[in-house]
């Protein structure tokens, strides 16, 4: 092989292009390259950031719900005792509503039975003088015999 002046010249040319590629044309391909790979690397650690934002997010929910739902169960809890807690307190006011009517009605009973005892011995006195009446032909003064017929509706 023969190395001649077009072959020195070929390598000085190709040591200048590779230069002139070195120092100008590489620095304008890299910097692009070097700020897509900086966007990517960024854009991964966004994506994993918002992953932790996503799991720490579905946490807080996942409590939330826990206790909305722990207190849905202590109101219901408290709601049934106070329903029963009322249900006690009318059963109370109507035994005490009951027995106060049933004290009022013996009352009025009892009333209602004197009046009707008393009914009855006016009866039986009236009865008692019409049949004495009757017995001695006379007509007995209901007024002087009071005392009698009083006695006789006691007795009876």
């Amino acid at each position: 092989m023969n190395i001649n002046l077009t072959l020195i010249v070929q390598m000085i040319v190709f040591i200048v292009l590779v230069w002139f590629t070195m120092k100008f044309v590489w620095p304008m391909i890299l910097g692009p390259m070097e700020e897509r790979a900086k966007k990517i690397a960024q854009g991964l650690a966004a994506a994993d950031k918002g992953e932790q934002s996503l799991a720490k997010a579905r946490e807080e929910a996942d409590a939330i719900v826990r206790a909305a739902r722990e207190r849905a169960t202590q109101i219901i809890d408290q709601a049934t005792h106070h329903a029963g807690e009322i249900v006690e307190q009318a059963k109370g006011t109507a035994t005490s509503e009951g027995q106060r009517l049933k004290a009022a009605a013996a009352q009025e009973i009892e009333l209602e039975a004197s009046r009707a005892r008393e009914t009855l011995r006016r009866e039986v006195a009236q009865i008692a003088v019409q049949a004495a009446s009757k017995l001695l032909e006379r007509e007995i003064d209901a007024k002087a015999h009071a005392d009698l017929i009083s006695k006789l509706a006691t007795q009876i």
